[in-house]
């Protein structure tokens, strides 16, 4: 065991994963620079890009941390770092310790740093369900085993959507499923399991777009709104009277307002974009700064360079997310397979409902995209999952 641990690996680097996750943080640094532009002057050390740029320097840092030890080692580990992720997700519920904003309590306030725990809540997960799923095949008939991985979703499933946060605590159900249907498990399983979310994903679609207010379940207001903007359901059709109607039309413009800024930035870029720093909403404001710089910097991008600019940040996803699927295949043990499919299904969740939210393909969630969104919990995250996939390369020989 220490020789794996001290010797260092003979397998070289993945050259081409590394040199796409450090164009994507080179384009992530410039456009969060450009979405930030023109706002009054500061400290060079308080401009977002700034405090961008460090946080990529220490994410590079810990992914280099994780591979000095062979993933097999930190697999077994897994265990300790999930059920402290879960005190973690607890802690953010306790009044006191959570800080809340913008209606919701997802991060602890650290005074320099907001963490938000969720962030390496889904990397310790997956850590953890590679090392249940790697047993050997006729284990994963039991079961108690298959109940077990679905205890795993849940728990987290429902800490983070208590603060609440639908979108990162919809990316776990992906990830299991992907990583179970590879394990091995049963397809019988996975078929009920599938069914069992195809109704309840439908009973709470029917009941937002259906249900009489009394009988809907309940949801955060601002959660039902955003899922009936993206259905295009009318907030003033269960209106009475006249101010009731003109009411509702205001409240559907506010909580549409952002996503049709983004189609509109999307589109006005055309084909080669408006050139860096000079996108017009942006400049006048039409998309809130608030959300330009992370839930919405794709549509930033799309508009000062694009469609050849957005084609070209999708190509890096892609390069990305072929590395991961080249080292799965590479990889000779289960553990290293799962572990290196967990990472693919997790950011290729993370950047198709983000692109997708900004061409209203997605409802808004508040998903990140990876290392191009501002966020130090978030690039930290996609790092060290990128710095798992270089460990499962770097081992997977020895």
């Amino acid at each position: 065991m220490f020789e794996s641990t001290l010797n260092p690996p003979k397998t070289r680097l993945d050259w081409q994963l590394l040199l796409a996750l450090l164009v994507l943080m080179l384009v992530g640094g410039a456009f969060i620079c450009s979405a930030k532009s023109g706002l009054d002057p500061v400290h060079w050390h308080q401009h977002f890009f700034v405090r961008q740029i460090l946080w990529y320097l220490v994410g590079m840092a810990a992914a280099a941390a994780i591979c000095l030890v062979d993933y097999r080692i930190l697999a077994r580990w897994a265990v300790i770092g999930y059920w402290l992720m879960m005190i973690l997700l607890v802690a953010v519920l306790i009044p006191g310790i959570g800080a809340r904003r913008m209606g919701a309590t997802r991060w602890i306030d650290l005074g320099i740093f907001q963490l938000q725990p969720s962030e390496f809540a889904k990397l310790a997960f997956l850590c953890l369900q590679a090392h249940l799923l790697s047993r050997p095949a006729d284990e994963l008939r039991s079961p108690l085993l298959f109940l077990k991985s679905i205890g795993l979703t849940l728990l987290p499933f429902v800490l983070i959507l208590k603060e609440p946060d639908l979108g990162s605590a919809l990316v776990f159900l992906p990830v299991a499923l992907i990583m179970m249907f590879v394990a091995g498990v049963p397809s019988r399983y996975l078929v009920r399991l599938l069914l069992g979310l195809g109704a309840v994903v439908t009973l709470l679609l029917v009941d937002i777009l259906f249900a009489p207010p009394s009988w809907q379940i309940r949801l955060e207001d601002y959660q039902r709104r955003r899922l009936l903007v993206y259905f295009g359901r009318d907030f003033a059709a269960d209106a009475k009277t006249e101010a009731e109607q003109r009411k509702a039309r205001i409240e559907q413009r506010n909580h549409s307002y952002n996503v049709q800024q983004a189609l509109i930035s999307v589109g006005s870029g055309r084909l080669w974009g408006k050139g860096w720093r000079q996108g017009d909403q942006i400049a006048l404001g039409y998309l809130p700064r608030a959300v330009s710089h992370n839930d919405f910097i794709f549509s930033v991008i799309a508009e000062e360079k694009g469609f050849l600019g957005s084609l070209v940040v999708i190509s890096l996803y892609a390069v990305v997310l072929f590395c991961g699927i080249r080292i799965a295949g590479e990889a000779r043990d289960r553990l290293g397979k799962l572990l290196a499919v967990g990472v693919v299904a997790l950011l290729f969740t993370h950047v198709f409902v983000n692109i997708g939210m900004n061409i209203r393909m997605m409802p808004v969630t508040g998903i990140p995209l990876p290392l191009l969104s501002y966020g130090g919990s978030s690039v930290l995250g996609s790092l060290l999952a990128a710095g798992i996939l270089q460990n499962v390369h770097l081992y997977h020989r020895s």
